[in-house]
Order: structure tokens, then sequence, then C-alpha cells
């Protein structure tokens, strides 16, 4: 039994000692080339300066919590779009995943494909529980996060306070 015990700790030592630090407001966010649910490289370069972005992280496609948190981001779109901003999800999961995930709850927003979970290393994502980290980050058009949400259980309420952040942020 304490073998298991150590061989638990050393694995939990190695997912946490591999991350970044944790981008908070006021960071500016890295630069990144993803591939999208098209297999299209998806630059953040080219996003930054003409749009808010509302970048989040969650850990599975077709998971319950994450179709529920994309849905929300879904039903929420035409609201995001009018105040200009740009909905991108973010998990390892492949391309073919994602266009599948996409076409089965008509997401019209980007899903990236982050396999080796680089960018939400570069974010500082934190896993819990052995689960990916969910956490959604609103980005100003400079590249500064201005704001951030982390809850693992409750994936709707990440489109909610996101887009209640981003209609503040219009309002200034």
């Amino acid at each position: 039994m304490p073998r298991i015990v150590f061989i638990l700790l050393v694995a939990i030592a190695s997912c946490n000692g591999s991350a970044q630090k944790h981008l908070t407001v006021g960071d500016t966010i890295p630069s990144f080339v993803l591939k999208d649910a098209e297999g299209k490289d998806f630059d953040i370069k080219d996003y930054i300066g003409k749009k808010i972005l509302v970048i989040y992280f969650y850990p599975k496609d077709e998971s319950s919590v994450c179709t529920k948190e994309a849905c929300t981001f879904r039903d929420s779109y035409g609201d995001f779009e009018k105040a200009g901003a740009t909905v991108v999800g973010i998990n390892d999961g492949s391309v073919a995943s994602h266009k599948a995930f996409q076409r089965n709850h008509q997401l019209p927003f980007f899903l990236l494909s982050d396999p080796d979970n680089a960018v939400l290393k570069m974010f500082g994502v934190k896993s819990k529980f052995f689960i990916t980290g969910r956490e959604t980050f609103v980005v100003d058009k400079n590249g500064t996060i201005v704001f951030t949400f982390e809850a693992l259980t409750k994936g709707a309420a990440h489109s909610d306070k996101a887009l209640e952040f981003v209609k503040q942020m219009n309002a200034h």
C-alpha cells in the first residue's frame, strides 16, 4: 500500500510541476497556434487587437458538464458577438473529436485541439482530481486578461459569468 501512495504522490507532483505560472487578471496571454475543428491553424495573433476573446479550457468533449458548458456558450453566442467577443474552447481532444462535438451540438465558435496541453500549461490551468481544469479567461483587445472564472463542476456558469463581464466592459 505505501508504494501505491508514493507513486500517486510522484504523479501528482509531476503534473503540478509541469504547469507554468497561473495567468490572472493583468497578465498578457501567450502567443499560440492550434488546430481548429476543421484542421486549420488558429493563430491567436490574428485576433488580438480586433476582438475581445473569451477563451475557455474544458476537460472533455461530450462529457455531461462540458456539453452543458458548450451549449450555454452556444445559446449566448449571439450576445457575445454583439458585444464584440469571439469564443474559443480548448482541450486536448483531437480535431476529429472537436468536429464531431461541434456538429452534434451546433457549436458556432472555435474549438481548438491542444493535444499535449501545451497551451493549457502556458495559461497555468491546474488539474483537479486528475481531471483537466475548467477555467475561462476574458482577454481585452490588447491581449491582457481582464477576467477569470474557475469552477470545475459548474460548466454553465462559465458562459454566464464571462458574458456578464464582457457586457460590463462595453458599458464603461
